[in-house]
Parts: C-alpha cells; sequence; structure tokens
C-alpha cells in the first residue's frame, strides 16, 4: 500500500460495534473481492471488499473474517485468514501478509491461511444456531455476474439449509454510514490531497490543452501523495460534453471560451474525496458563464445549511430543487408562470438539473446508507448541484464534501478555491508567470 498504516485500534473498535448486534450464537463471515480477469492473463486492478477492510484493516486478496462472539472457545471468536504465501509468490507478486504483520494491521489475534477455512468453518457452524451473509445490497447495485460473496452466500444455504441466514449489510449500513473521528481523518488527507491536485490543475489549464492532459496532471499529484489513485474514473469535460454527466472520454482538446467541468477525487487508505469545479479555460468566465456559475454556487451554499442532524433527505431533495427552480427562472431556462403550473412529480427545473445534490461518502464513492433516514452527525455527505444548458455547450456543477455535525455542516473542502472571482484570480496570476 502506498498510503501510511491506520492504527488497528479503528479495527478493533468497529468489530466490537458489529458483533454487539449480532444475534446470539451466531457467526458473521466476510470475504473479500474477486480477482476478475481481463484477458489473457491479465487481471483488472485489485480493490479490497469495504466491508471486510472496515473490519480488519487487510488490504489483501483471498482474505476472510470469521466472527463468533459467543463462541465456547474463546480464541475463536475472531479468526482472520490470509493467503499463504511461499518462495515463488514472493518472487512474482511480492510480499504478503506474514501472521504477525496481519495481527498488527487488524488487532486480530488468531491469524489463519485461508486453506484452512473450510475445516475450521464447518466444525464452528455444527455450534452456533445463525450465519450472517455479507452481499453488495447497494441500493444502486446491478450485479449480471455471480461475485464471490453471492456465491458464498449460495454454497453456505446449501451446506447449511437448516441455520437461520441473516443480512450482515444492514448492521454494516448503519455502522459505516457513521465516521469515526479517525475516518475523518483519513478523509481530510484524501480531501487534502485532491485540492493539491485542482490548483496544479488551475496553474496548468489554458488554451489548447487536451482533457487527458488534464487528467495526467491529477494522477501525478494524485499518486506522489502516496494516494492509491483516482477514488473514481475521473470527468475531464470542456464545452458540450460538460453537459454529459457521465463522461470519462477525456479525449477533446480545452478551446478559448469553453468552460471546463472537472469532477474527481483522490483515494487514501481506502476513503475517498469527491470534488467538482468548473473553471473557464482562458481564465475568464464571460458574463452568462459567471452567472451561470453564481446561481449553482448559490444554490449549493444553500443545500449544505440543511446538512444537519434531523433533515430528511425527500424535505431535503424538495428545498433544494425550489432553490434551483428560483435560479433557473432569473436565467430565463425557465417561465414563472410554467412552473405554476407543473406537475410536481416531474418539476421542470429538472431539465436542467437532472441528478441528485447530495451521496454518501466513505470507503466507497457512493457509500452505503440509508435513503430516506434522517441525517446524522457523523454522516459525510457531497454537496453537488449543477445546471446544464446544452443549447449553451455550458455544464456548471460544483460539490464539496461535507461532514454532518451536532454544531452544523462542516465543509471538509472548505480550503479549495470555489468562488468565482478567487478561480479567476488564481488563474490570471498562473498565466501571467
Amino acid at each position: 500500500m502506498k498510503y501510511s498504516a491506520i492504527p488497528s485500534t479503528l479495527f478493533i473498535e468497529n468489530r466490537r460495534r458489529f458483533a454487539a448486534q449480532m444475534k446470539p450464537d451466531s457467526i458473521a463471515v466476510f470475504v473479500s473481492n474477486d480477482e476478475m480477469p481481463r484477458s489473457a492473463d491479465a487481471t483488472y486492478f485489485w480493490r479490497q471488499n469495504p466491508d471486510l477492510f472496515y473490519l480488519s484493516g487487510i488490504d489483501q486478496e483471498q482474505t476472510i473474517l470469521l466472527l463468533y462472539p459467543d463462541c465456547p472457545n474463546p480464541k475463536q471468536r475472531e479468526i482472520l485468514f490470509v493467503r499463504k504465501t511461499n518462495e515463488l509468490i514472493a518472487i512474482w507478486e511480492g510480499h504478503k501478509y506474514t501472521k504477525e504483520e496481519a495481527t498488527q494491521a487488524s488487532g486480530i489475534e488468531n491469524i489463519q491461511w485461508t486453506d484452512g477455512f473450510e475445516g475450521v468453518f464447518r466444525v464452528l457452524m455444527t455450534y452456533a444456531k445463525t450465519i450472517y451473509l455479507n452481499q453488495n445490497d447497494h441500493d444502486r447495485a446491478v450485479s449480471k455476474v455471480p461475485y464471490l460473496e453471492m456465491r458464498f452466500a449460495t454454497d453456505v444455504k446449501a451446506q447449511f439449509p437448516a441455520h437461520q441466514v441473516e443480512r450482515a449489510s444492514p448492521i454494516m449500513h448503519a455502522l459505516r454510514s457513521i465516521k469515526s473521528d479517525f475516518e475523518v481523518a483519513v478523509m481530510r488527507t484524501a480531501c487534502d490531497i485532491t485540492e493539491k491536485a485542482f490548483k496544479r490543475v488551475l496553474g496548468f489549464m489554458k488554451p489548447g490543452v487536451w482533457e487527458y492532459e488534464v487528467e495526467a496532471e491529477i494522477i501525478h499529484e494524485f499518486i506522489r501523495n502516496r494516494a492509491t489513485g483516482h477514488a473514481y474514473t475521473p470527468i475531464i469535460a470542456s464545452g458540450g460534453s460538460a453537459c454529459v454527466l457521465h463522461y470519462i472520454d477525456n479525449n477533446k482538446q480545452c478551446n478559448d471560451g469553453d468552460v471546463v467541468l472537472m469532477d474527481f477525487g483522490a483515494e487514501y487508505g481506502n476513503y475517498n474525496a469527491d470534488l467538482t469545479r468548473s473553471v473557464p479555460v482562458n481564465g475568464r468566465f464571460t458574463k452568462r458563464q459567471k452567472d451561470v456559475y453564481n446561481a449553482v454556487l448559490r444554490v449549493m451554499k444553500y443545500a449544505k445549511t440543511m446538512l444537519r442532524p434531523g433533515t430528511i433527505p425527500l424535505e431535503y431533495t424538495k428545498e433544494v430543487g425550489l432553490a434551483m427552480e428560483n435560479e433557473l427562472i432569473d436565467l430565463g431556462l425557465l417561465e414563472a408562470a410554467a412552473v405554476k403550473k407543473q406537475d410536481p412529480d416531474n418539476p421542470l427545473y429538472k431539465k436542467y438539473f437532472m441528478h441528485g445534490t447530495s451521496h454518501y461518502l466513505g470507503l466507497d464513492v457512493h457509500d452505503v446508507g440509508f435513503r430516506y433516514a434522517p441525517f446524522e452527525a457523523g454522516m459525510v455527505f457531497t454537496c453537488e448541484p449543477g445546471i446544464y444548458i446544452p443549447e449553451e455547450s455550458l455544464g456548471i456543477r460544483l460539490e464539496n464534501d461535507i461532514l454532518i455535525t451536532k454544531e452544523g455542516p462542516l465543509d471538509l473542502m472548505q480550503s479549495i478555491p470555489l468562488e468565482a472571482e478567487e478561480i479567476e484570480d488564481i488563474m490570471q496570476s498562473n498565466q501571467r508567470k
């Protein structure tokens, strides 16, 4: 791993909190992600299952975590299975966790090799009444291929049909949605690295550069600051491409007079940042561009004030929509009379602002949580309104990452330039050098 080691105390506490919500005489099993084949003998970049990482801190393939808090043998209440290495693996793939290193990273004393899991699991299941199985239950997930967690669940149900089965994901979603102080600190590091990349881009941007060159500047800054890499595929969208919400081709030239929308974030310690900025390629917004920019900025600032404990997500969405309606009317994009007659289930503002304003952020960019539950202190959300006008080849989106606290919203990206004039001043200063 490029990132600095995370203290095992975080994962020890996470396991304690999970175990406290398990039913009596129950076992929970978490498995690492598949190593996905690409073609020939190549595989796709591997990333740890975030739930397994959250509970163990182990960032290595072929890992299994077994929790059995009521096991009659105290030494088997937490067992971590890691890949057994050998001289050949060390030569071709590099170093793997030793048992001692796995204990240091996770805080788990009982470390065994993964090839011994089946025997241990079968014995312990004879004593347990319930098995907690974990799957990707994100409400936006679509899995057309049976991934490792799914295959494991199928096998367990077939082998132990008399056991009660419980879902681990509701517990994990509740735990992961509330960030500890240390998790917030790691996310701040991801945000700080993202800030460095954005400031680097402001010094690089000028008419004639290509979107992929901007992407290259970003990843350069990420890696040199110990980030794993991009938290997600970056969007570098100039001109009309900014009106394509998930534009990732990043293959066009940034022309004089265009605004380029950049949506990117660093991943550090498996935690993610998520930033969007829209900047003028030549360093100066036109009046129309700035008017649209400031309209988005006002909606963003208003939305941030509602990221407080107790806010109901559906009410939040409705209020942000009303704010956006007013801005679109002022911009001449909507008519007030038409808005009064609109179908409330299909508001007219959706033509220019068609996505949500916020999503959970953490170990996943679209992190787990509960869509309809009130906001709570400790949650981290993005705040990202936008206005997209294809007929003007103009798309503006602004996004920061916000920690909800009892005292109110805390912007984890508050030091990243946001005001239109500030961005112009920085770009003009850089271009004069």
